[in-house]
């Protein structure tokens, strides 16, 4: 009997591993969910959109410190270069216009980007329903989303940016100034805005401008000649989208006076930042930004000579 009974254990143990084994043969999948996140601001419905995440080494990029500090905050944050840093752009849905802030980057900065049209689609709106695309900048990973190919990814859509970047990035006397490594911005933005450009369908605004109701591009000039961000307002809500003021939140919220490598003019830059968070402080409105951990919305709170960022509460909407 005793026999029988360990032979039945054996039996069972084995039945035991052979069953873990085959859960283990499971293939792992390796994929998130569609990227697309709402909120209501009054009446207005926000979407962020994702079009994926980028390796960025941040300790090489980043200026006005040094590499040895920036792995320092990087590692509060249990974070280390290269940084994965997210994409985002915004949809506005105002009730009689569908307005987008950036367009992502499209093809133009490599495989892992370029996801804004399959999360617009998962979101449940169509490229083809998008009335107003508004740029913050010109730079690739904003704007290159503009194209599907060489065609116009938002055939209906108006697309504003501020008329300084337009006759910085567009120009091709500014690309001839150029360093030949730094040409491919000016093609890039050409590129993206050409189909635009021929419909008649790029429209550019210069400082400060209403475009529709419930949303203003407001100049934050310095990471580029016509960097904007754009308040959004519905009910006595406040969003205030933010383009590039920052990309690296464990070192530019501690520390605003960090600067990137990319900025056209670094101190206007870092002027803008800084004006820009002490406003979000003061006001207790809600931000958002295009490298901000997805999907980049949340509110600044002041600490000592810095900030810290308090992201949104993650909530469903039936």
């Amino acid at each position: 009997m005793k026999k029988v009974l360990s032979l039945l254990g054996l039996v069972s143990l084995s039945f035991v591993f052979a069953s873990n084994a085959a859960l283990a043969d499971a293939p792992l999948v390796k994929k998130s969910a569609p990227g697309f996140y709402r909120v209501m601001l009054g009446d207005f419905e926000i979407t962020a959109l994702s079009d994926g995440t980028v390796p960025l080494p941040v300790d090489k990029i980043l200026t006005n410190t040094e590499p040895a500090k920036t792995q320092t905050a990087l590692a509060k944050h249990h974070l280390s270069a290269p940084v994965t840093t997210s994409v985002n752009a915004y949809l506005i849905n105002t009730g009689s216009k569908l307005v987008m802030i950036d367009a992502g980057a499209g093809r133009m900065f490599g495989p892992t980007l370029g996801r804004l049209l399959i999360n617009l689609k998962a979101a449940g709106y169509a490229p083809e329903q998008i009335d107003e695309i508004y740029i913050t900048h010109m730079h690739g990973d904003h704007a290159g989303g503009l194209l599907s190919g060489d065609l116009a990814a938002f055939p209906n859509a108006v697309v504003r940016a501020d008329q300084h970047d337009a006759d910085h990035w567009l120009s091709e006397t500014a690309m001839n100034k150029a360093a030949p490594d730094n040409r491919g911005g000016y093609k890039n933005a050409m590129k993206a805005f050409a189909p635009y450009i021929a419909s008649g369908k790029f429209k550019p605004f210069e400082g400060d401008t209403d475009l529709v109701a419930g949303v203003k591009a407001i100049a934050a000039h310095g990471h580029t000649p016509g960097h904007s961000i754009y308040l959004i307002e519905s009910q006595g809500k406040k969003l205030m989208l933010w383009g590039d003021l920052m990309h690296v939140a464990a070192v530019q919220f501690e520390n605003p006076s960090v600067t990137v490598s990319f900025d056209s003019d670094s101190k206007a830059a870092m002027a803008e930042r800084k004006k820009a968070y002490a406003e979000a402080v003061k006001n207790d409105f809600m931000v958002g930004a295009t490298h901000l951990s997805f999907p980049g919305l949340g509110y600044l709170r002041g600490e000592g000579k810095g900030y810290v960022w308090i992201p949104l509460n993650y909530q469903n909407l039936e």
